[in-house]
C-alpha cells in the first residue's frame, strides 16, 4: 500500500541570519496552535502535521483552492550539506524543498551563496524567508499575517521594505533566479517566492508554512508516495556517541517502516556495514534534540518520513551522508544496492590536484562539486580529519604544480603541527566559500613568489648614460662613469648599443667600494669588457641591457612586478630591436 509522506524541508542560510530562530518560531507556532501531541520532534527533525499548519494559516491554505493530501512538513534540523547528499536512488536529494533564510537588511552572504549553489546543483525548489523585518527602522509588529501588517506600516516604512525586497530580487537575478514577493508571484515554477518575516515577532511565519505546504502539494505530490509496509530506506544525518548507548545514528527515514530487530545495511567508504537495530529512540514530546539533558523514549517502529535515533552494534565506522536500508531476505542484494548508491556520488579525482577532506559524504560532495566549478582539480577526497597521509598526498602534487599542494578541509579538525605540514598549505573552515576564497588567495601568493623568482633568473631592463668627462680607462677593460637612468645595473649584465650586444658589466664601484648593483639615480664607475672608449662607445652614449626575446616575453608577462620606468625601458628596447626585426619578441 502506498501513501503520501511528509515533505522533507531543509532550512539553509548564512550564520546569524536566523535559521535556528525560524525553526524555533515554527515549532513555537505549532505548539501554541496545536493540541498536545500534535507535533513530534524526532532526532534531526521537527514534524509539523497538516492540521497544525491549517490552524496556523488555514485561510491561506483555503485561498489556494488545493486539496491537501500531504500529512505535514518534516523540517531537517541539521547542517545543510548533510541534508544535500546525492544518495537517493529515485534521483533527488534528501530534501524535497528548502527554506533559504536571508537577513533582509544584509542580503545574501557567503553561506547564502554556498546554499544557493547546492540548491542549483540538486535542482531543489526553495522559497526565501526574508527575516528580521522587525529591525527595519520604524517597523511596528501587530499582526502575524505579514500582508495585513505591511498595510498598517507608515508609507516611509513600506518604501524601505519595498527597496530591500527589490534589492533581494536584483541579487537573485544576478544569481540566475527570477524572484518576487510571494503574493506577487505569477508562476511558482518560474519565480522564487520571497516571504518577509520575523522569527522574533512571528510575522510571516504562517505564510512560510502555507507557501511551503502549497508548493509541496501542487508540485511534489507524486514524488512523496512511499510504501507503508515496505522495508525502510533512509540517510544517516549524524553519528554520535551517547552515554549509556555507545555509538548511535541520527537518521532520516524517507520510505517504508523501520522496526526494532530489523537487519540494517549501511553504505560504507570501502564496504557496507551490516547490523541489527537494538533500539529506536525519539526525544520526549517537544524536547530540543541538541539539549544534552533531553530524555529519549524507546519506540518499536517508525514510519516515513521521520527522523529517529538508532542504537545498534558495530556502527562506529558509519559516516554521515551514507544511505541505509532494511534487508528483509537478501542481505547481499541490500549490500549491493547501498554500495551502488554510494558509487553514484561522483567524486571525480585526478592524478594531480588538491586533497579534500570533509566530515560527511554530503559535505565532501558539496566541496568537490564547488571546486569543480572553479576548475580546481581534486587528487583525493575522503571523510575524516586531516592526517599525515593527506600531507604526503598533497606533497606529491608540488613538483608538477606547486599551486595544488594543499589540503582543503570542510568541517574537519587540523591537529597537525607546522613541522608535520612541511611545505603543504592546510585550509579548514565550516564555510565552503571561506575555504575556496582562502585557497585562491594562497594560490595568488604562491604564484607571485614563483613569478618573482622567475624574474631573478633573467636580465632585468636597465638604461645607463656614459657621463662626459669620466673616462678612467679606455679599454681592457674600459672603466667609465655612468648614470643609471632606469632600472638596476648589475655585474654580469650584458649591455647593447643600437640593438647589438657589445659588452658585459664586469664590475661596479661606488665611492671606492665594490658593488654588485646600482639602482636608478646612482652614479657609479662601471668596468666594461671588449669595448674601447672612442670606438664602440663614447661619452654621452646610452646603453641598454641586452635582453633576449625570451626574456622580453617573460618581462612582458610579469610587467605587474616592474616599476613604471622599467616598463618604459622594455618598450624602448623592443622599439630598438624591431628596427632590424619587426617580429622581435612577438
Amino acid at each position: 500500500m502506498k501513501k503520501t509522506r511528509s515533505v522533507i524541508c531543509a532550512v539553509m542560510g548564512h550564520v546569524d541570519h536566523g535559521k535556528s530562530s525560524i525553526l524555533d518560531k515554527i515549532r513555537g507556532t505549532a505548539i501554541v496552535k496545536a493540541e498536545a501531541g500534535n507535533i513530534t520532534q524526532a532526532i534531526g527533525a521537527s514534524i509539523i502535521p497538516l492540521k497544525v499548519i491549517e490552524k496556523a494559516a488555514g485561510h491561506l491554505l483555503k485561498a489556494m483552492g488545493t486539496d491537501f493530501t500531504i500529512p505535514g512538513l518534516l523540517f531537517i534540523d541539521t547542517p545543510g550539506h548533510a541534508a544535500f547528499t546525492n544518495l537517493r536512488r529515485r534521483g533527488g536529494n534528501l530534501a524535497d524543498i528548502a527554506i533559504l533564510v536571508v537577513d533582509i537588511n544584509e542580503g545574501p552572504k557567503p553561506q547564502t551563496l554556498e546554499a544557493i549553489d547546492i540548491l542549483k546543483q540538486y535542482k531543489t525548489p526553495f522559497i526565501v524567508a526574508a527575516n528580521k523585518i522587525d529591525i527595519i527602522g520604524g517597523w511596528k509588529a501587530a499582526d502575524p499575517m505579514i500582508l495585513k501588517n505591511i498595510e498598517k506600516q507608515s508609507d516611509g516604512v513600506k518604501t524601505i521594505l519595498d527597496t530591500k525586497l527589490y534589492e533581494l530580487v536584483g541579487k537573485f537575478s544576478e544569481l540566475g533566479f527570477e524572484s518576487e514577493r510571494f503574493d506577487r508571484v505569477d508562476d511558482f515554477q518560474k519565480q522564487v517566492a520571497i516571504i518577509p518575516c520575523s522569527a522574533k515577532s512571528g510575522e510571516g511565519i504562517p505564510e512560510v508554512l502555507a507557501v511551503m505546504a502549497g508548493l509541496a502539494q501542487k508540485y511534489l505530490e507524486e514524488s512523496l508516495s512511499y510504501k507503508t509496509e515496505g522495508p525502510a530506506i533512509g540517510t544517516v544525518l549524524e553519528v554520535k556517541k551517547e552515554k549509556g548507548l555507545g555509538t548511535t545514528l541520527d537518521v532520516i527515514i524517507y520510505d517504508g517502516t523501520l522496526r526494532v530487530g530489523d537487519t540494517l545495511v549501511i553504505g560504507g567508504i570501502n564496504e557496507p556495514i551490516v547490523t541489527k537495530v537494538k533500539a529506536l529512540l525519539e526525544p520526549a514530546q517537544l524536547a530540543e534534540m541538541r539539549d544534552k539533558k533531553a530524555k529519549f523514549i524507546p519506540v518499536k517502529e517508525v514510519v516515513a518520513a521521520t527522523g529517529v535515533k538508532i542504537s545498534a552494534l558495530n556502527i562506529e565506522e558509519a559516516v554521515a551522508g551514507m544511505p541505509l536500508r532494511v534487508a528483509v531476505n537478501n542481505v547481499e542484494k541490500a549490500k549491493e544496492d547501498v554500495q551502488n548508491e554510494v558509487g553514484e556520488v561522483m567524486l571525480e579525482t585526478q592524478k594531480e590536484g588538491v586533497v579534500v577532506k570533509a566530515d560527511s559524504l554530503g559535505g565532501l560532495e558539496a566541496l568537490t562539486l564547488l571546486l569543480k566549478e572553479k576548475n580546481i582539480p581534486v587528487r583525493t577526497a575522503a571523510i575524516g580529519d586531516v592526517t599525515r597521509k593527506d600531507i604526503a598526498d598533497a606533497q606529491s602534487s608540488k613538483e608538477k604544480n606547486p599551486l595544488l599542494s594543499a589540503v582543503l578541509g570542510f568541517s574537519v579538525k587540523d591537529t597537525l603541527t607546522k613541522d608535520d605540514k612541511k611545505d603543504v598549505e592546510v585550509i579548514t573552515a565550516d564555510v565552503i566559500y571561506a575555504i575556496i576564497d582562502r585557497f585562491e588567495l594562497w594560490q595568488e601568493s604562491v604564484k607571485k613568489r614563483m613569478e618573482s623568482k622567475e624574474l631573478d633568473t633573467i636580465n632585468r631592463p636597465c638604461k645607463i648614460e656614459l657621463m662626459n668627462g669620466y673616462v678612467f680607462r679606455q679599454s681592457n677593460p674600459a672603466i667609465v662613469g655612468v648614470s643609471v637612468v632606469s632600472g638596476t645595473l648589475k655585474t654580469g649584465m650584458p649591455m647593447m648599443k643600437d640593438g647589438k650586444a657589445i659588452t658585459t658589466v664586469k664590475g661596479i664601484q661606488h665611492e671606492k667600494e665594490n658593488k654588485t648593483e646600482a639602482k636608478k639615480g646612482m652614479q657609479v664607475a662601471a668596468s666594461l669588457d671588449k669595448v674601447m672608449v672612442g670606438r664602440q662607445i663614447a661619452e654621452g652614449d646610452f646603453l641598454y641591457s641586452a635582453l633576449t626575446e625570451n626574456e622580453f616575453r617573460i618581462l612582458k608577462k610579469l610587467k605587474q612586478y616592474l616599476d613604471q620606468d622599467e616598463i618604459e625601458v622594455v618598450r624602448e628596447i623592443a622599439n630598438i630591436m624591431r628596427k632590424n626585426d619587426t617580429m622581435w619578441g612577438v
